[in-house]
């Protein structure tokens, strides 16, 4: 590694209580893009960075790696997966400065992100955040095999980012707001592909095996329990002067749509033999509105959903015309969460 790009890993990474400077940052990520030399020796001075024992500096250093995940070459972080050790920093603390111990507490939950970030390229060999979006994009495309598989790790992902915290009030200074806009980003860029990901998985249901639904029911719920957390994280953006037309705007999400998920699995877990019309099984989830309501229509075609999935089986057949219509609007409806618009 160049003079010059030791000067700035170590530049970037000083004790001075303000975030990396911006001409290290692109220095070093100039380095990692347009060079072809080993980042390897880049990374291991980062990482030397993260033993030091003073919150500035580690957190420096988290924020520097961070960066160059975000800003750098594929190989960096293909680099990182490929190491066989990463942060160590779940007992970090640092007593030495008044806001040693709460600073102490966020470089350890950033710290895990990073990991978790690292670990999610090595079992899916990409980057989720950089991932081709859209109706050709990689979540929208993927099979239902890969989909199982790889939604659970963005969910991990998104926990562990979703774990960093923070309130308003503690996002008090310049190296812990760099982190937190960084965070931001990927939050962004995450749920983009999480939510595509989901509506590829909405779209199969139908077309499932029964362990396939179990499967990916679970995973929608759990996907509606995150977007909850997402809303906190969303209003602490927000509060602490992250641009508003950044932020997207997520609905509730009608229980009724979830019902009409259970009972599909509830005909496959009974071996009955009601059969969704066509028509619904090839329904298609479309964008939601730009708002936090769901509008009234939409409530209704979710109880008329029940309604005919209820009568269909108790009498061992599929009210077809009822059903189709009516699952048919509601999957065609403002569906929460769903294509949200994201701004970059």
């Amino acid at each position: 590694m160049g003079l010059s790009v030791s000067k700035a890993a170590i530049g970037a990474t000083t004790d001075e209580r303000a975030e990396p400077e911006s001409k290290h940052l692109a220095d070093l990520t100039q380095y990692v893009n347009e060079t072809n030399w080993s980042v390897k020796r880049l990374a291991d001075v980062l990482f030397e960075k993260t033993g030091n024992g003073s919150w500035v500096v580690v957190f420096k250093a988290l924020i520097t790696v961070h960066h160059l995940m975000v800003y750098g070459n594929e190989r960096f972080i293909r680099h990182l997966a490929s190491r066989n050790s990463l942060f160590t920093l779940h007992n970090f603390l640092d007593r030495s400065f008044l806001d040693g111990n709460a600073m102490s507490i966020f470089i350890r939950q950033y710290s895990r992100y990073l990991n978790e970030k690292s670990l999610a390229y090595r079992l899916i060999a990409s980057d989720i955040t950089k991932s081709k979006r859209g109706a050709n994009g990689m979540m929208r495309t993927m099979d239902t095999k890969d989909l199982l598989n790889t939604l659970p790790v963005i969910q991990t992902q998104f926990d562990a980012l979703l774990k960093f915290d923070a309130n308003p009030d503690e996002i008090t200074n310049d190296i812990i707001h760099a982190a937190f806009r960084l965070l931001f980003k990927d939050c962004l860029r995450l749920f983009a592909a999480y939510n595509e990901g989901i509506l590829n998985l909405l779209d199969k249901y139908f077309h499932m095996k029964k362990s396939q639904c179990r499967e990916s029911l679970d995973i929608y719920l759990k996907f509606l329990n995150r977007t909850s957390r997402l809303a906190r994280f969303l209003r602490v953006a927000e509060e602490v002067g992250i641009q508003q037309n950044g932020i997207p705007y997520l609905s509730q999400a009608p229980n009724g749509f979830v019902e009409a998920l259970k009972q599909h699995l509830v005909s496959l877990e009974g071996k009955n033999d009601i059969l969704l019309p066509n028509g619904v099984q090839n329904a298609r989830i479309p964008s939601i509105s730009n708002g936090p309501v769901v509008n009234a229509s939409s409530e209704t075609g979710l109880f008329a959903a029940r309604a005919a999935v209820g009568a269909g089986w108790q009498n061992k057949t599929t009210v077809a015309d009822n059903l189709d219509s009516s699952l048919s609007n509601l999957i065609g409806s403002k569906h929460p969460f769903l294509n949200i618009h994201i701004y970059f």
